[in-house]
């Protein structure tokens, strides 16, 4: 981890992301703190992965502010972020590790020892040489991590990193997710899958056109969804 400042916490105060007259986001006051993973759950066109991509700071809100540690710039290179469907280099996987690695400024010896180091953690050692392109979309998900982790960072956003996978696939992404949390990482995450969120969730925010309908520990928001729409959603019924 790096040493001195901290991305953490993050807080939404009022934030309202609109297109238009449409309220993408509306009106969020949330803080993500250290800790254990922090799930976004929630229908399809929620609000999930726009609002993971404020907190990664890749969009700025129409209204409200946000900080990163008690600062409103955001100019961090501390945070990572993987999308839903990565892209990949036309390159070598340990090439598109080594990319990723290019900003940190590590010594020849390093550098390589750290592609090595990332490979192996993600599983994909022995297929270091194979064209990205070429590799199956579990294994491109289990890199694009490799990638994101290089950056060496205090907060990792996931973008329903899972979506489309087989269930080998997935569950070698929330293994090295799990791992990740466990090694001091803030992980923050989309997901529509609740069955993923019981198995990695700290805290789950559920958000319903574009709101936080509800922030509990997991525990708590499985065991006794405190709104109709979270209780709803935790049953398996369709929420609108």
């Amino acid at each position: 981890m790096h040493a001195g400042f901290s991305d953490l916490p993050i807080r939404f105060d009022d934030v309202s992301l609109r297109a238009g007259a449409l309220a993408i986001i509306d009106r969020i006051s949330l803080t993500i703190a250290p800790g254990a993973p922090t799930l976004f759950v929630g229908p399809n066109g929620s609000g999930k992965s726009t609002l993971i991509r404020l907190g990664m700071g890749l969009v700025e809100p129409s209204s409200g502010g946000m900080t990163w540690g008690g600062r409103e710039r955001n100019d961090s290179t501390r945070r990572a972020m993987v999308f839903q469907r990565p892209v990949m280099l036309r390159r070598s996987a340990a090439d598109n590790v080594g990319y990723a690695l290019s900003s940190r400024g590590l010594r020849r010896n390093d550098y390589r020892e750290c592609i090595t180091s990332l490979l192996e953690r993600v599983g994909l050692s022995h297929l270091a040489d194979r064209p990205a392109r070429r590799l199956s979309g579990g294994e491109q998900q289990r890199l694009a991590l490799a990638r994101a982790l290089g950056r060496d960072p205090e907060v990792l956003f996931l973008d329903e990193p899972t979506a489309s996978l087989d269930p080998a696939a997935i569950k070698a992404v929330e293994d090295i997710v799990r791992a990740t949390a466990a090694s001091g990482v803030k992980v923050v995450m989309a997901t529509h899958d609740l069955g993923q969120a019981r198995r990695i969730a700290g805290d789950v925010v559920f958000l319903v056109r574009g709101r936080v309908c509800e922030h509990a520990t997991a525990e708590k928001f499985f065991a006794s969804p405190t709104t109709k729409e979270a209780a709803a959603f935790v049953r398996g019924d369709l929420v609108i």
